[in-house]
């Protein structure tokens, strides 16, 4: 086995999890998906296509009529260009997750600097790092007093500094996991335009994109390196089907690329994955279609979920948390308990809490815990803080 390989290291969310295997009466909030069920029109479009017999081979970028439909689904949130010109800069992938690491094989070679603003889903740091590159990080920096402590807010000296002609490729999620940052398109337009002169690939994470709370989004959406580059830019954003039409189980998503590295992320979709499974693709399909009826009521109440949970949590003694303004998750620092994955797997035992350790997604976020509050019903976010409090009193 390859050395880079064997030094991975396991999740440690599902080494939280595992501790709660069987038991029913956890109030389970460690993984990154709502408790809801795909809408039945989608599950009934991949049923439809089944029915029909569509269990053959696609192409390897996707369905014409799918990446079609996820140009108008572009154009709609980004309308700088046409639909066709988004049609040819789309390949769909199987998971976000499947995404990321295409970028990874097109762009990285053995020996490549990459640089990933962290805390990040683990899977970021650790894909570049499985192509043999050498892996720096930029931490994001808490805001420790005033009223946003608690928050994460991104060095761009420190940042712009770490990104050198040497570097091949930056990794940024936005609207980010586990923390909730956001960037602003300004600081995209900073980041976007220091890239253009070190020659660095920009690899952009916005499965989030649509799970935004801020009042000022003028389409529902955070901001997007998308907004801000040019068609030619050494910039590849990141999809998911996954979070905003709730189909985490279905693995399916997308690359936007530009148009010259689309043929050969194909190739690579070819050595990989072939193609997604065709009925997956009708479903996702569908899911554009009708997004009206799914993501801006899952979005209104990801917010009423998260305006139930933290000022709960701000209120139990020894927690520091900052409202977040994008994604699904509250992260918040407890006191007196910097070993959070020992911390996390006490709550499962001793309270039937199941909460991520924010050790996962870097050593800079110790301490902390994420708590996913997609929950279909917020009152089990209640209860959740209720056992934290008790177990914190004993």
């Amino acid at each position: 086995m390859r050395a880079v390989v064997e030094s991975l290291e396991e999740s440690r969310i599902r080494e939280v999890a595992n501790e709660g295997l069987g038991r029913s009466d956890v109030l389970k909030f460690w993984f990154g998906e709502s408790d809801e069920v795909t809408p039945a029109f989608i599950r009934e479009a991949a049923i439809a296509s089944l029915h029909a017999g569509e269990t053959f081979y696609a192409h390897n970028l996707g369905l014409t009529e799918l990446r079609q439909e996820i140009a108008v689904y572009t154009h709609g949130l980004h309308p700088q260009h046409n639909t066709d010109h988004w049609f040819d800069r789309i390949a769909v992938t199987s998971g976000g997750v499947n995404g990321l690491m295409l970028a990874s094989q097109a762009l990285v070679d053995a020996g490549d600097e990459v640089v990933v603003v962290t805390p990040a889903w683990p899977n970021l740091v650790a894909q570049p790092q499985i192509m043999g590159a050498k892996v720096r990080t930029v931490p994001l920096r808490v805001v420790d007093q005033g009223d946003n402590a608690g928050a994460w807010a991104l060095d761009m000296a420190a940042l712009l500094a770490a990104i050198t002609p040497a570097t091949r490729m930056l990794i940024v999620n936005a609207p980010n996991n586990p923390t909730g940052w956001t960037l602003s398109r300004d600081e995209q337009a900073t980041i976007l335009a220091h890239c253009r002169r070190t020659g660095t690939w920009v690899l952009a994470d916005e499965v989030y994109e649509r799970l935004y709370f801020a009042p000022d989004s003028p389409n529902g959406a955070a901001p997007s390196f998308l907004d801000v580059s040019e068609p030619e830019d050494r910039l590849i954003v990141a999809h998911s089907f996954s979070k905003s039409f709730l189909m985490t189980g279905w693995r399916l998503g997308w690359l936007v690329l530009p148009q010259s590295l689309t043929h050969a992320v194909g190739k690579l979709i070819e050595f990989n994955t072939s193609c997604a499974p065709v009925f997956v693709q009708r479903a996702a399909a569908v899911a554009l279609q009708r997004g009206a009826e799914v993501t801006p009521a899952l979005v209104a109440h990801l917010q009423t979920c998260r305006d139930t949970l933290v000022p709960l949590l701000k209120a139990v003694p020894g927690v520091t948390l900052a409202e977040p303004k994008g994604g699904m998750y509250a992260f918040f620092h407890l006191d007196g308990h910097n070993d959070c994955l020992d911390t996390a797997k006490r709550l499962v035992l001793e309270a039937g809490l199941g909460l991520a350790p924010g050790s996962a997604f870097g050593p800079e976020a110790a301490g902390w815990l994420r708590w996913c509050f997609a929950s279909r019903d917020p009152q089990r976010l209640a209860q959740g803080v209720d056992r934290l409090r008790a177990w914190l009193t004993k």
